[in-house]
């Protein structure tokens, strides 16, 4: 960062004095509130995105008919918001089909929601690390038959790569992407740095945080989930100052912990 950060000082509470603006809200955002305010902060749980159904509601229904009908040797879920969809539908996945969850918070929304997890990657909670981790986790098993879901905005690293090692992928949309328009307040004290740090969970959040907020004032900290969502950024203009390292909240919000504690 260019700018000066002027971080209040809270002895057991690192965040104290801290306004932290929650870019998602539901159980996540929550969550996410609720470990802020344990570390003194004052969450400002701002949603700037929604899910919306998918465009070819057919297509996910013939996907989820053959994945039931095990169609599929692996199914490939890359984000929680996916799992709500495969619970909305009852979808089944057969014990037999196998399946890969990009990061913790989507194993965890997948075992929560009654369903198995096979792989998760060790290192690269993205992506890119799963298609990194597959061989090795999959024995090298070519080609195998697999269903990789997806929002209609995600980039299709994960099936391209797939489908480039020789397997038969079928991508399907799961959900879209949506913009909510913020509060013209939170709006406001962003713009008036108002606001200690941001929070930037994903690349579509990242585009909204960029098109209703910025620029984002030099004084004010924001906070990547995921060097993905980092590189996300970038490409829309919107400068990030530090990222999680794993993709998780409690990675996310210990980033800001430490940015608050090295300039204390």
């Amino acid at each position: 960062m260019t700018g000066a950060i002027n971080l209040p000082s809270g002895g057991g509470k690192p965040l104290a004095g801290w306004r932290v603006l929650v870019p998602r809200g539901g159980p996540w955002g929550d969550g996410v509130a609720a470990a802020l305010r344990a570390r003194g902060a004052t969450p400002i749980v701002a949603p700037l995105i929604n899910f919306a159904p998918t465009d070819d509601q057919p297509a996910l229904e013939a996907a989820l008919a053959k994945l039931a009908a095990g169609g599929f040797d692996w199914l490939t879920v890359t984000s929680a918001t996916t799992v709500d969809v495969l619970s909305s539908y009852g979808a089944v996945i057969p014990e037999e089909t196998k399946v890969a969850a990009v990061g913790e918070t989507t194993a965890a929304a997948l075992l929560a929601a009654g369903y198995h997890v096979d792989i998760v990657p060790a290192e690269d909670n993205s992506a890119q690390g799963l298609l990194e981790e597959w061989e090795a986790a999959t024995g090298g098993v070519t080609p195998l038959r697999i269903l990789a879901l997806r929002s209609a905005i995600a980039k299709q690293v994960l099936s391209l790569g797939l489908a480039r090692a020789g397997h038969h992928v079928e991508a399907v949309v799961a959900y879209r992407t949506v913009g909510v328009p913020v509060a013209s307040k939170v709006a406001a004290d962003v713009r008036a740095g108002r606001v200690n740090a941001v929070l930037v969970t994903s690349g579509s959040v990242a585009e909204q945080v960029q098109q209703q907020l910025g620029p984002i004032p030099e004084s004010i900290l924001v906070a990547a989930i995921g060097p993905q969502t980092q590189r996300d950024a970038a490409e829309l203009g919107l400068r990030v100052d530090v990222v999680a390292r794993e993709r998780t909240a409690e990675s996310l919000i210990d980033a800001v912990v430490t940015a608050a504690t090295a300039n204390a």
